[in-house]
Order: structure tokens, then sequence, then C-alpha cells
């Protein structure tokens, strides 16, 4: 595996006409217009941010480019499936190999394993393929519009997006080396790495019970398609319910371990204030007296049909997405009077509980009027109607709204 050079990308050459930044690829040729961006968002982020496409991409909002974070569009989410060209790009370190699938390997084991394996691509997708819908969401996802601003990739709304997802269940795997009973936590590590010698490079753990549900998989297809670069080619861990820090991409080894993992992105990052958030499922082998770590998805919703401001024709529909942890989407809810009164609205196709469940509202009184919805999950968790402050700015599910002029 070899960082991306002037010469390489994943399955040949650079695009002709690329240049190159920061030891990646840049397409000139598909920057756009600047984005529609959310006045909630601090002005060094507005007045950074442009549209700009990785290989492989539509123009995505860049947001930082080493390493490379770029978010998507809203209008993308208004249908339940997010295409693998205009899904969002999340990366803590810079260096990103190129992955020759032929030489890719994957090892298993561990010291809380009874033995050690290693697979190819091929020996992979020999396994039993299983299929699973479902939202990876970015812990930090709407970072950006926290009042007062906090530290972090200033993300908007489009840290996300919902696919389907095929691999093989990763308890197929840790069931080929036997998993000791004494085993707390499956860490996963991937082909990236730091630039920098003192930056730890990123390890992520889950625990036992967690990692051999049969919906946590090892993937290696996107919506029918080999996973995207940018996405984690050639495998990545897919865990449906959880935010995306335990999505592992370019997963390259899978350890069985007889302690909790201690490196810096398990004890110092992607944690939340104690009692904080209404969760139902802990990590409780890395909890503290202070804190534990973010783990299942809130409830939330968002209007994607139309953008503050727009005209809709009297009859017309509004509507957007609905999601959260994996409990299932029972209602979204729509008001035209700042939260005095609600209607149902009607909710699109299930394609599991841990996908987008698209929703819909018909407008039939003329005028402008704010349009604000709130889903409500199958276990009552509803959205807030007030920011839930945390330093590290996770889990904004506030109500969203947008104002529309019905003509």
């Amino acid at each position: 595996m070899r960082a991306l050079t002037r010469r390489h990308f994943v399955g040949g050459s650079i695009a002709a006409g690329a240049t190159m930044a920061g030891g990646l690829p840049v397409l000139p040729s598909a920057r756009a217009a600047g984005p529609e961006l959310a006045p909630e968002l601090p002005e060094g982020t507005r007045a950074s941010a442009v549209l700009d496409s990785l290989p492989g991409k539509k123009p995505l909002i860049k947001l930082t480019y080493r390493p490379p974070n770029y978010e998507t569009p809203i209008e993308y989410f208004r249908e339940a499936i997010t295409p693998n060209d205009a899904f969002f790009v999340r990366y803590h370190l810079a260096f990103i190999p190129e992955v020759d699938a032929k030489s890719w390997r994957l090892s298993v084991g561990g010291d809380g394993a009874n033995g050690q394996a290693q697979l190819t691509l091929d020996e992979l997708k020999a396994l039993p393929p299983v299929e699973v819908v479902a939202v990876n969401q970015c812990s930090g996802n709407r970072r950006g519009l926290f009042q007062p601003h906090v530290p972090g990739v200033q993300w908007a709304y489009g840290a996300m997006g919902c696919a389907r997802w095929k691999g093989v269940r990763l308890k197929d795997l840790l069931d080929q080396v036997g998993v000791k009973k004494e085993a707390v936590e499956i860490a996963f590590e991937g082909a990236d790495g730091p630039v920098a010698d003192k930056t730890p490079d990123f390890v992520k753990s889950l625990p036992v019970w967690k990692a051999v549900e049969d919906t946590t998989l090892v993937a290696y297809e996107m919506n029918g398609q080999p996973l995207p670069h940018f996405n984690g080619f050639p495998v990545r861990l897919v865990v449906p319910g959880w935010t995306g820090t335990y999505w592992m991409k370019h997963l390259t080894t899978i350890r069985a371990l007889l302690r909790p993992e201690a490196n810096f992105w398990m004890s110092s990052a992607y944690r939340i204030p104690l009692g904080r958030f209404p969760l139902v499922t802990r990590f409780t082998s890395q909890d503290t007296a202070a804190n534990t770590p973010i783990t299942e998805m809130v409830v939330n919703s968002l209007v994607t049909s139309h953008r503050d401001g727009a005209e809709v024709q009297a009859g017309s529909p509004v509507g957007g997405v609905a999601w959260d942890g994996g409990y299932g989407i029972r209602a979204v809810e729509v008001s035209r009077d700042g939260g005095m009164s609600w209607s149902a609205a009607t909710l699109g196709p299930d394609l599991g509980r841990y996908a987008f469940r698209t929703w819909s509202f018909r407008l039939k009184d003329k005028g402008r009027q704010t349009v604000m919805a709130r889903a409500i999950n199958t276990i009552g968790a509803t959205q807030t109607a007030a920011l839930i402050a945390n330093p590290a700015g996770y889990h904004h599910n506030v109500m969203h709204s947008v104002w529309l002029s019905v003509i």
C-alpha cells in the first residue's frame, strides 16, 4: 500500500487534467459555484468552504483538504439512499494509502482470540454475504451549528449518508479464530495513518456484544458497487445504529482484546458527558466517572425538499428524512406555528430500522410559514427543541425548520 502520489490513484492513474494539493488529487474542472451554507456556521467556515470534487465524487462541500473532510449537500437527502458519488468523506489522518485489492489482507486475531487468520478479498467474498441498509453519520454532524461554537470540523447537515452495504458478518470472521470468553472488546485498524510520528494512529474498538450482532459487517460493497476509495476501499466496518467513528475504513486488522483499548481515540476522543443524553446502549468497559464513549445515534430528522425562502405551490408536499439508532421511526410530525400544534406526516417506504425513513407533508394554507419537523422513534424518543450542550459538539438533533412562501 502506498500513499497517493502524483502518478497513482486507486485502480489506476489519476484522471487527465488533475492536479495535486497536499498529496491528494483534485479535479479542477469539478469546481462549482459556492455552496449554500447555513447562516449559523462560523464566519471562517462560511468564507473558506467551497464546492469541490475528489476523484469519483460529485461536487461536495469541502471543509478541510488535508485530511479530506467533504460534506454532502442537503438536497441529496431527498431520497432514502445516498448515491456513492455524493456520499460524504471523513478522515482523521492525512496519509491515505492506495490499496491494491490483490495484495490486501485482513488479519484477525489478538490476545483475546484462540487463533489467528488472514484473509484475501476473494476469501472474504466467499463467505456468506449479508446486506443491511444503514445510515453512516459522523458523530459531529451539525457541529458547526452549535451556539456557542465548539472546536472540530464545522459540519452543517451533510456529514452523513444512507447506503445499502454488503459484506460478511464480523461474527463469522471472529468465529474463525474463536473469541475467548474473557475478551471484552474487539479492536480495529485501517490502512490510513498519521503523517507525523507524534500523531496517534486511528484505532477504535467495540464491546464484544456489539461486534457479534448480526448487522455488524465487514463490507466490500456499497449500493451494489465496490466501495469508493474515499469511503473505505476495499473493505470497511459497518456498525448500524452507532455513529461513524466506529465505521473503520480501509480495514486491515481485527483484534480481540482481553483489556479495554486505551489509545487516544478511545480514552480521550469521541466521548460525551455521562448522563447527558437519553441513550439506551452504553459502552461500559470504556466508562469513566465523568464520561462515556459516544455510541448510538439519537433520533433526528431534516427538511430536505426545500431551502429557506423557497416558493411552494399550495397543495404541494414538503418532505425529508428521519433516522435514529436502530429502534425505527414511528412517526414524523410537522408544525407550521412554531411548535404550538403538530400534524402527522406521511412516512415513506421502510427500508429497515437503521435506514433513512423518508416523509412528506402537503402544505394547503397560503402565505409565508415556517415548517418545522420532529421525528419520534418506536421507544418514544423525540427530537429536542433545545440544544444539548457538550464540549465536542456531538448529537445535534434540534428540530429542523425552514421558512417557505406558499403560493
